[in-house]
């Protein structure tokens, strides 16, 4: 399984390696790092760029969502800026990922990176709604600090463990019966196929509001940035396999298409809201000086007057 938010490892490139208990050759060639961590067996320059665009893609989206998190503390008034739609349709995505991570047996380092996703939208969520309930209320109310501790504290406890339980429990689907094996596979490249629609269809809410606004103000230019790096990496991953594959070069792209397009289709999204950043960047600033040419308020009495006052 692969989405153009998490890429997962090809098949058709780990055709080589297969384990020793299968009675098959081991990876003698391979790169000893990449066969430990990712069990891909990379024996030549394609298959080795490959695997590192595809851990670079990885890296951009896993910090992707950090600057945001820290705009929406460092600004305060984050329900502003952000589309509620943007975020469910990014945690959407990233569930349907895991379904998908789950089902076709995937690395436990895809698991652990899927779980990190997860984490990080509901802290996107959570700083949400409790800026929304905050500034939306007259007076201050202390228990509302506490909830979203416990929020962050259970959610936090909660997705550590997670990833331990999803691998030790997955085992048992490769034990399962050959049709029911593919009946399982086929529903996770389907959670798949989700996941990508569901990223795909995240950014036209967040394009909208900002259109609405006639301003980015409040959202981190870096989510976007390192998502277009991200997916950009991703398909350049997949095309530079391509020389290296042993199979059908066609077979292969076929099972990519749909993660190729949503990649590609947020990228194109994403650079609208670079766009958008673009235009309304002269919008907060005109704002910025119209406050600064704001004139001090006179004091009600002159230094003299203070002293005859005196």
């Amino acid at each position: 399984m692969a989405s153009g938010r998490f890429p997962g490892k090809s098949a058709d490139v780990a055709i080589n390696w297969t384990a020793p208990s299968q009675g098959r050759p081991l990876c003698v060639n391979g790169t000893p790092w990449i066969l430990y961590l990712l069990e891909e067996c990379v024996e030549n320059i394609w298959e080795y760029c490959s695997v590192v665009i595809g851990l670079i893609s990885m890296f951009c989206f896993l910090l992707s969502t950090i600057p945001q998190v820290y705009e929406a503390y460092r600004n305060g008034r984050v329900e502003k800026a952000m589309s509620f739609g943007f975020l469910i349709f990014l945690l959407s995505g990233d569930l349907t990922s895991f379904a998908g991570c789950y089902l076709t047996s995937q690395l436990p380092i895809q698991v652990v990176t899927v779980v990190f996703y997860i984490f990080t939208d509901l802290i996107l969520i959570s700083q949400f709604l409790y800026y929304k309930i905050k500034n939306s209320s007259s007076r201050k109310n202390p228990a509302l600090k506490w909830v979203c501790f416990m929020w962050c504290g259970t959610g936090t406890l909660a997705l550590l463990a997670l990833p331990k339980l999803i691998i030790d429990n997955g085992s048992h689907l490769n034990t399962q019966s050959p049709a029911s094996s593919k009946s399982v596979e086929i529903t996770g490249y389907v959670c798949g196929y989700l996941a990508s629609v569901f990223y795909l269809c995240s950014r036209f809410p967040q394009i909208h509001k900002n259109y609405q606004r006639q301003s980015t103000e409040g959202t981190s230019y870096l989510l976007f940035a390192l998502a277009m790096m991200g997916n950009g990496t991703y398909g350049l991953s997949i095309i530079v396999v391509l020389p290296a594959l042993k199979g059908s070069k066609q077979t292969f792209i076929i099972k990519h298409l749909a993660w190729l397009i949503g990649s590609l289709g947020v990228l194109i999204l994403d650079c609208f809201v670079t766009a958008q950043f673009i235009m309304y960047r002269k919008n907060i600033s005109a704002k910025s000086s119209a406050l600064r040419r704001i004139p001090e308020v006179e004091p009600l009495l002159s230094e003299e007057e203070e002293l005859t006052v005196l």
